[in-house]
């Protein structure tokens, strides 16, 4: 029996998603509580993302979304009463109406989006080994040209930058001992070596990863100026939230580097935003596509900091949702933290298949009425299994619904529109020109040519600059820069445990002080002891 139309409407409180025996509702206050989206290729996943990422932009939430294929940009633009949309509509008690809503277009590779650039700074040694696939003595090695770089003043913006640190921390055969002093670079040689053995075919390997990485066009990624995650979490003139859509298609064929980019925007989210605590919608909404690229060779550290992120993000009020083909492709630890449900259709050709849908079925909440496993392999194209958290944030049980037909246009934009809305965008020149500012190359190349003080880390001059002497005087109150001879392992731990006192009771004076100052100075004094969250978890 059909429904009245403005009973199945979007309200304050929660999001209407479908309607079988019972109306599926998206309750606002859960929906920071994570969620997941999973099914076959072409059983309605995107279409299902497009009714959330709508419903999230009416209650006034913004959505970032990656655009796998260019299919959610029809979004921005108003939805048309095609046969199959009125149908679908009419059964379901509704009275379609088209809409649209404000879209922001974002592209790593600038093209067909505003850029979108972190510093290789903000980026950090941990994810950025994770993008160049480096091994543990490489990854090392990385981490001990970074820590070099905070305490020399060397900011790395872009590859330039890290390309000449590496150069600098690079034994050179070519010298003796004796020329030491004559090599502008002696003192930043010295300082790698201190953390350990720094070996040139190291470092060249690193290098050879960072061509294969600027092949992919990565370099276009690493620069200024830099996203401000801010502009990811505006509303419209009419108070509905913006939609931030991902160009993601291209970004696709270099998978590490998309997984390594959606999981830095988290990290970054985690540490920016401040304890919220439980709201009455979230902040911003996050769609992962293709998650399971996340998660894919993941070492086991990683995987520990994923989940813990994932966990504690909740409480900054941001909601992240998993879209992937199938529920085993995510880790337990992270699917636990995933309330919020929808599976569509999966096919069972073998075994393997067979057991993959016995395990997306034992995901939900069992309903008496139901056999969830055979149900999924039974769902047509826009029905789907939905158990949304209710009440005190318990599951509800397994519900057999058909999506509703979203507002907005179903299918990719021409360009001649996306044209139009970037003309039209509240970030229009604002990223579109790079810039590239004085940093790590540009000091390097100076101290090379005899017009730099030396990287000794002393004094107000250019070695060692305001990160220097913030840092100089934390580690002398806290007993960091004394030096000493080869240390046992236990004296190691203890050493790391003082500097992570060290960092936490400076870190928020750093964080205060880089953003007063603002563009690359201030990123590199705000994160050089608060490296990004996942990053600074994991050294911890």
């Amino acid at each position: 029996m059909a429904t009245s139309d403005t009973k199945l409407a979007d309200t304050d409180e929660k999001i209407f998603i479908g309607k079988g025996e019972e109306t599926a509702w998206l309750t606002l206050a859960l929906a920071n509580r994570h969620g997941l989206v999973t099914g076959a290729t072409g059983t309605g996943k995107t279409v299902t993302l497009q009714v959330m990422a709508e419903g999230f932009a009416r209650a006034g939430v913004p959505v970032f979304a990656a655009d796998i294929k260019g299919d959610l940009s029809g979004i921005s633009e108003v939805g048309e009463a095609k046969d199959f949309i009125l149908k679908r509509a009419k059964e379901m008690g509704l009275t379609f109406q088209p809409d649209q809503f404000s879209t922001v277009f974002w592209d790593v590779f600038g093209e067909q989006g505003h850029p979108v650039r972190a510093t290789v700074t903000e980026m950090g040694p941990l994810l950025l080994s994770r993008m160049l696939d480096l091994n543990d003595v490489q990854e090392g090695v990385l981490n001990v040209a970074f820590r070099v770089a905070d305490e020399n003043g060397l900011t790395l913006i872009d590859m330039k930058d890290l390309r000449a640190l590496l150069d600098a921390i690079a034994p050179d055969g070519s010298r003796k001992a004796a020329d030491d002093e004559e090599d502008p670079l002696a003192p930043i040689r010295k300082a790698a070596q201190s953390y350990g053995n720094v070996s040139k075919a190291t470092v060249g390997t690193i290098q050879r990863q960072l061509l294969v990485l600027e092949n992919q066009g990565g370099a276009k990624f690493f620069g200024e100026p830099a996203l401000t995650l801010k502009d990811f979490m505006r509303t419209d003139r009419d108070g509905r939230g913006m939609v931030n859509i991902l160009v993601a298609d291209k970004l696709m064929q270099s998978p590490r580097l998309y997984a390594t980019f959606l999981l830095w925007m988290l990290s970054e989210l985690f540490e920016e935003l401040p304890e919220a605590g439980d709201l009455p919608k979230p902040k911003l909404v996050f769609f992962f596509d293709e998650a399971h690229l996340l998660f894919t060779d993941a070492p086991k550290a990683l995987m520990d900091k994923i989940e813990q992120v994932v966990r504690l993000i909740r409480s900054k009020g941001v909601g992240v949702y998993f879209v992937t083909q199938n529920p085993i492709d995510v880790p337990d630890k992270v699917l636990a933290q995933l309330g919020n449900r929808v599976q569509h259709a999966l096919r069972a050709f073998t075994p393997r298949d067979q057991k993959a849908v016995a395990a997306a079925a034992q995901t939900f909440r069992p309903n008496p009425k139901l056999d969830t496993a055979r149900v999924i392999m039974e769902l047509g194209k826009g029905e789907a299994l939905v158990s949304f958290l209710e009440g005190g944030g318990t599951p509800s049980m397994v519900e057999r619904v058909m999506v509703r037909p979203p507002s907005a246009r179903i299918g990719p934009i021409t360009p001649e529109e996306r044209k139009a809305i970037m003309d039209a965008s509240p970030v229009k020149g604002k990223y579109d020109t790079a810039v590239d500012a004085e940093s790590a190359y540009e000091i390097i190349q100076k101290r090379l040519a005899g017009t730099a003080a030396p990287a000794d880390g002393s004094g107000g001059g250019e070695g060692g600059g305001i990160l220097g002497q913030l840092g100089s005087i934390a580690s002398t109150i806290f007993g960091t820069n004394v030096k000493r001879g080869r240390m046992s392992t236990g004296q190691v731990i203890a050493r790391s445990v003082t500097r992570s006192v060290t960092d936490k009771v400076i870190g928020g004076v750093a964080a205060d002080l880089g953003k007063s100052l603002g563009g690359s100075v201030g990123g590199s004094i705000g994160r050089a002891l608060v490296r990004g969250a996942l990053g600074g978890l994991l050294r911890r």
